[in-house]
């Protein structure tokens, strides 16, 4: 007897979330999260679908609404690659929901299988043409210290696609050659990932020409790279 009053009271996976609802697995997805990058963009991404989920009346989170949804940020003239970004972090939503016993499995199976917007070759954001980014890294002043280090740090960023923070933890030590070529090894990069990125020979000219005669215990990229192999 005892058994089938639990069985009762066990709570039931529901069709449509209430805001308590959906903030609560707004947190859980958000807890997922390791980097603080992506945490604010999925934040971000979360509440635009909240707000405009509890605009309709009662609706239920399923595939039809998600598909919905996909309609409305097509109509805003959004890049696929911000759709595609927004209706990931629906996806993830709806999978914390039912991991959290707030949502019927079967209805976060089909949000998970709506698709994206197909990108057809677009590249997405600000590109720079090779002039631009040819004078962007000799903007500063070669003859300075400080014009030396910020053509460096500009010349990473730009050939080798490293990101600010992984820029601002880089290290002499990562520099190392393999296989006859340059690469930046073992960066911790997004998500706690490791990285190895080639680096082209140019930029390894522009690092050479760094004073590393002032660092405590490091030489220049080349002797810390002897050492290491």
């Amino acid at each position: 007897m005892g058994k089938k009053n639990s069985w009762r009271r066990r709570r039931t996976p529901k069709m449509v979330l209430r805001l308590p609802e959906l903030d609560q697995a707004k947190s859980a997805v958000l807890n997922s999260l390791s980097s603080a990058e992506a945490q604010r963009g999925y934040r971000h991404a979360i509440d635009e679908f909240v707000e405009w989920y509890c605009s309709e009346p009662r609706l239920s989170f399923n595939k039809t609404v998600v598909l919905r949804y996909r309609i409305h940020l097509e109509s805003r003239l959004l890049a696929p690659g911000t759709i595609n970004l927004r209706l990931g972090a629906v996806r993830r939503l709806a999978y914390e929901a039912a991991d959290s016993g707030l949502l019927s499995a079967d209805l976060a199976a089909g949000i998970r299988r709506v698709k994206g917007v197909k990108k057809l070759g677009v590249r997405l954001g600000n590109w720079l043409t090779a002039d631009q980014s040819q004078r962007l890294w000799q903007a500063p002043d070669g003859e300075r210290l400080k014009g030396k280090r910020d053509r460096a740090l500009l010349a990473i960023m730009l050939a080798c696609g490293v990101r600010r923070h992984e820029a601002v933890d880089l290290e002499v030590g990562h520099i190392q050659q393999r296989e006859e070529h340059w690469a930046i090894v073992d960066l911790k990069g997004k998500g706690g990932h490791m990285r190895t990125i080639p680096m082209p020979s140019w930029v390894k000219q522009i690092l050479d020409g760094m004073p590393f005669e002032g660092w405590p215990n490091v030489g220049s990229p080349a002797e810390v790279a002897k050492t290491a192999q």
